[in-house]
């Protein structure tokens, strides 16, 4: 399995296969939620069901739950990946590429500073891709690493922004993030790996057993989300999938547009809408939202409970 080691020292490598290929849903199932964003790849969703989204020039969008209000509230002029919201869902933490840092936007002041630019002691961001919050306010982000080079790492924040370094790695392009319903494993996507991992956390909250949830080949993995049930759905960023895998490993397509425009190079998802049974998707490959019809209800994130 490329850029997961065989054979280290407590390693357990799963490799779990697509069942089949034929998508458990219809296309007709998935419609565009909102239009006139700038190549979205990070969304988060508000517990007022309010959807916040990046854009490639460093736009911070929120959107109205019906989808029918986009304002730009903010901008860093850099290029907006992951987004998440604070465990009180009062700020939002954006991953920014062109300028290697993380980003704060207060929800109320719309007031934007800088986070962090890395670990700490000289330590920086190659590419912070992705963030997920535990519920008592820490935050694990992926550094993709280099382009091409197995070097991506996770590192952790805890609530007073104190940063470190939590797993060295390497990952195959850290991508990413979502900790499991329980916050005891952490999965994490390795896009050109083609797989995404889990890794388990200690009660003290060290790095236990990293292994290979699930692999997909001929696929780039993007964003992942839990559904109550304890499923983890993964978007690809190509081709135009997501997939639903099991918490035995057992792999499903979920939905497949060949066509690609409802489903353009879907980066990040996210459960919201009104009974929160909805799987909202961030389109990197055109200028939309997508909202999926799921029928099954999200894992309640930190921000949700």
């Amino acid at each position: 399995m490329a850029g997961v080691p065989v054979g280290r020292a407590g390693q357990v490598v799963i490799i779990n296969r697509v069942m089949s290929n034929t998508p458990l849903i219809s296309m007709d199932r998935a419609s565009v939620f909102c239009e006139g964003l700038d190549h979205p790849e990070g969304l988060a969703v508000h517990p007022d069901g309010s959807v916040w989204a990046g854009g490639e020039a460093g736009q911070i969008y929120r959107i109205s739950p019906d989808g029918q209000q986009l304002k730009e509230v903010a901008s860093t002029g850099g290029f907006i990946l992951g987004l998440a919201l604070s465990p009180d869902a009062t700020w939002l933490l954006a991953c920014d590429l062109r300028n290697r840092c993380l980003w704060r936007l207060d929800l109320e002041t719309r007031r934007l500073r800088e986070f962090a630019r890395g670990a700490g002691d000289g330590d920086q961001f190659k590419i912070p891709n992705y963030a997920a919050f535990a519920r008592d306010g820490t935050l694990y982000v992926s550094d993709s690493g280099t382009f091409r080079r197995t070097d991506g790492r996770i590192l952790r924040f805890d609530r007073d922004g104190r940063g470190s370094v939590w797993h060295a790695g390497p990952f195959n392009f850290a991508n990413g993030l979502a900790l499991a319903p329980d916050e005891r494993s952490l999965y994490v996507v390795c896009s050109f790996a083609h797989c995404v991992e889990r890794v388990e956390i200690l009660p003290d909250g060290q790095v236990g057993r990293r292994s290979v949830f699930a692999e997909l080949p001929k696929t780039i993995p993007d964003g992942l989300a839990f559904d109550a049930a304890g499923d983890l759905y993964i978007s690809c960023y190509a081709p135009n999938q997501i997939y639903r895998v099991s918490p035995d490993g057992h792999i499903e397509l979920l939905l497949d547009d060949w066509e690609a425009h409802t489903l353009s190079n879907p980066t990040n998802i996210a459960f919201g809408g009104p009974r929160f049974d909805q799987l909202f998707t961030a389109n990197l490959g055109r200028w939309h939202l997508t909202r999926v019809d799921l029928g099954r209800v999200g894992a309640p994130l930190a921000c949700h409970r």
